[in-house]
């Protein structure tokens, strides 16, 4: 497993990371012991949550399965959600975010977060809160490093000089969708991340299974897969465009004797500025193919025939 820094810190994460999405509802606590067990086994040391995953089981399957093995582990959660139907049961304000962290360490059964992670902006709290919240939990030991999500380009830029004016602890790191598929990012985020060396942890980068080559064209959606129960992202995703660039994309990977799903990562990992790919797992197996995935290594001739069977995509 390869290790890259996470962002401009000196923190150290596995090249593929887990997102325990799935921990929350697709899965039971056997299972996500199994999956998290294989992780570590095959060097994944980041394993990502949030508090809504699961109204919070996804961090209380966690932390009974990490409990032992705590340092071998970073646990990167969020908090902005809702998790309540009160007026301050969500968002990025000081209350929440303080009740949260306690919830979320419970949850855990530890008493530090390695990367705790603003899920989504909040119009209705000042950037400046937020920081120097984090901050604080930072200087209180509870956080190690802090980071977003769903952010705008011009949105972490905002948090990043906002907290060096005030000389605030900044984000190391930022957590967008991205993929072979989605690349809306690249427009801004991309270059931003590169040029302020802040961490890109791309989640759903198989594309909802997609870039795994489960679905085929003309063919019904196999059940059990993310897109099962969601008629919204079929008609999103499973369009005549997106499996003719599959097709491309399959091509390219079979003739350098590699599947789909390892292109996924390879291409991603080839990006300087991405520390680590966060992918969902049901099952043990998920894990192994997602770990030997960044084995895979392009070239810069790779990358370059690759943008081009991506031309119409960005």
């Amino acid at each position: 497993m390869e290790y890259r820094r996470l962002g401009p810190s000196g923190l150290e994460v596995s090249a593929a990371g887990l997102g325990t999405n799935n921990f929350g509802g697709r899965i039971d606590e056997e299972q996500s012991a199994a999956v998290i067990r294989q992780a570590i086994e095959d060097g994944i040391n980041f394993i990502d949550t949030a508090n809504i995953y699961g109204r919070g089981l996804s961090e209380e399957r966690i932390g009974k399965a990490v409990k032992d093995i705590r340092s071998q582990v970073l646990i990167a959660t969020k908090v902005s959600g809702p998790m309540g139907d009160g007026p301050n049961s969500h968002g990025n304000s000081r209350h929440h975010i303080m009740q949260q962290v306690e919830d979320s360490l419970r949850r855990l059964q530890t008493d530090y977060i390695d990367l705790y992670q603003i899920h989504f902006t909040d119009s209705n709290t000042p950037i400046e809160e937020t920081l120097r919240t984090l901050d604080d939990l930072v200087h209180q030991g509870k956080a190690r490093y802090i980071g977003c999500s769903n952010f705008a380009s011009w949105q972490v830029c905002e948090a990043i000089w906002t907290s060096r004016a005030l000389n605030l602890t900044p984000f190391v790191s930022v957590q967008p969708e991205y993929s072979l598929l989605n690349r809306t990012i690249e427009h801004e985020l991309v270059p931003f991340c590169h040029t302020y060396n802040i961490g890109i942890l791309p989640y759903f980068p198989l594309a909802s299974g997609f870039l795994t080559g489960k679905y085929r064209q003309g063919e019904s959606v196999p059940e059990g897969t993310r897109l099962a129960s969601n008629v919204r992202a079929q008609e999103r995703t499973l369009t005549e465009k997106n499996f003719a660039i599959l097709t491309r994309l399959e091509n390219f990977a079979e003739e350098r004797g590699h599947p789909i799903l390892e292109l996924a990562f390879a291409w991603l990992l080839g990006n300087s500025s991405v520390s680590s790919v966060i992918a969902g797992a049901t099952r043990p197996e998920q894990v192994v193919a997602n770990a030997k995935a960044t084995d895979w290594h392009l070239t810069s001739e790779d990358m370059e025939e690759v943008a081009g069977l991506l031309r119409d995509t960005a």
